[in-house]
């Protein structure tokens, strides 16, 4: 699929240029005509005879940048100094740091904070250890934790190449719920490591955000840790997704006047993501659901089903279908793929039931095109940010931990998702809702206070283990 710039690729050129000469007037041309976009042309010196100026723009990957780059040294009389890759430099030495909330000017507000003082604190501590919520940063603390198996879309990638992605994630927390969260990567893709170490560290947070660990090894560390602390633990790869994909069907279906109970879902994707979007769909209604992976439909019939296919075979399918995914979507209401790029095609979705639904939410290449799954489709969404209704987790998993740690919360409730996913959706109005507006911004400034009421209600202040659909 043919992609347009992107600030994801953005540069910017240091040049020189002669100060009397027509250069500076070419440069923004020499930039289109390459086919990328100017978004600031900066002159950061100037003298009599020589002009230097900061090109700023956008392509669509690091070739595309590097023809632009090529482009511009062409242009009579420019002088390439520095390119800088402005993704790069956001990253430089990490994009989160920790600063005290509270002043250190003298010796006595030192003697409060740390010792002699801060004796006292932790001594009513260890006689109620309740008392670390209200009296550490417990109450406001996430660790985000990965293996890095599953980073992204670019697979097993190590703990190392996760950071940036974890630090990413941190500073959403904060941005978007005023949430403390710090990364936790694991040079263990060892099972019983990753449970034993989040359950020694557990003390120092008061939520745990599993993230970009893969499956099916992520089931049974999110089940286990569930079993073993008494504070939240949410794999956002699965019950993010799965919350932001309930809340646009819900509006989508609005849209085309469908319901949820009545309607053909065909799914493709059957690992942490698809899996918990099917609960969740299930649990709010869904009745005929066929789930595909690379072997096609999920059936009874299949010798090849592990502990998580066999579930999902027991749960969808009711006619036993045993075909590939393009016949599963054929008369299908509603396709939601979270699975691999470019599987299906828009005369596929052609095949589909009138006003259809599609969610392609492989990312960066979903599983159909955009553009030819909007020919046939009424309404589609991706996980992209250059098409309109993009489902992004950001809508979620803020405004959820913001809920539970402000519930005190020890675990979180599939109708505690459910609750996140109605809020969601409600952010939308009736007379903003169509099908090219399904799902709030991730800047909506009501989406995290109203999922963080939503779950702190569903809480009613404590809330205990995890219920399956």
């Amino acid at each position: 699929m043919a992609t347009v710039p992107s600030v994801s690729y953005s540069i910017t050129v240091r040049l020189e240029v002669p100060a009397g000469g027509k250069a500076v007037s070419q440069l923004t041309h020499a930039v289109e005509s390459a086919g990328g976009v100017v978004t600031a042309l900066d002159v950061t010196n100037a003298g009599h005879e020589k002009l230097r100026i900061d090109v700023t723009c956008a392509a669509r990957d690091t070739d595309h940048a590097q023809a632009i780059v090529d482009q511009l040294e062409a242009v009579e009389g420019v002088v390439i100094h520095k390119v800088s890759d402005r993704t790069f430099l956001m990253h430089l030495g990490g994009k989160i740091e920790m600063k005290s909330k509270v002043p250190l000017r003298n010796r006595d507000e030192l003697s409060m904070a740390y010792t002699p003082g801060v004796a006292r604190v932790s001594m009513a501590i260890a006689r109620n250890k309740e008392d670390a919520r209200r009296l550490t940063i417990k109450r406001n603390t996430v660790a985000v934790v990965t293996d890095g198996s599953a980073v992204l879309g670019l697979g097993n990638i190590g703990p190392e190449a996760a950071l940036p992605v974890m630090e990413g994630k941190a500073a959403l927390f904060k941005r978007f719920a005023g949430i403390d969260a710090w990364p936790i990567c694991l040079d263990t893709q060892d099972v019983d490591e990753i449970v034993r170490t989040v359950q020694v560290i557990a003390p120092g947070f008061g939520g745990i955000n599993l993230e970009d660990i893969g499956a099916p090894r992520c089931f049974e560390v999110e089940r286990r840790l569930r079993e073993l602390l008494d504070i939240p633990v949410f794999h956002d790869d699965q019950h993010g997704t799965a919350i932001c994909v309930l809340a646009a069907l819900t509006n989508a279906l609005r849209v085309v006047n469908k319901n949820i109970e009545a309607v053909k879902i065909t799914m493709a994707g059957a690992g942490a993501a698809g899996n918990a979007v099917l609960r969740l769909l299930l649990a709010a209604g869904a009745r005929n659901i066929v789930v595909c992976d690379y072997l096609g439909a999920v059936h009874k019939g299949r010798d090849d089903l592990d502990e998580s296919l066999r579930w999902i075979a027991e749960h969808t399918n009711a006619e036993g279908y045993s075909g590939d995914l393009r016949g599963a979507v054929k008369d299908a209401d509603v396709f939601v793929g979270v699975s691999a790029p470019g599987i299906l095609t828009g005369d596929d979705i052609a095949t589909m039931a009138d006003d259809a639904v599609v969610f392609a939410l492989a990312n960066p290449e979903p599983e159909v095109s955009p553009d030819d799954a909007r020919e046939h489709a009424a309404v589609v969404a991706t996980g992209r940010s250059d098409y309109p209704n993009q489902i992004n987790n950001v809508l979620a998993f803020p405004g959820v931990f913001r809920g539970l740690l402000d519930a005190q919360a020890s675990g979180v409730t599939q109708e505690m998702l459910l609750a996140a996913a109605n809020a969601l959706a409600a952010v939308v109005t009736p007379e903003e809702l169509g099908p090219n507006y399904i799902i709030p911004s991730v800047f909506h400034p009501d989406v995290a206070t109203a999922v963080a009421a939503a779950v702190r209600e569903s809480a009613g202040g404590r809330a205990r283990g995890f219920t399956e659909a």
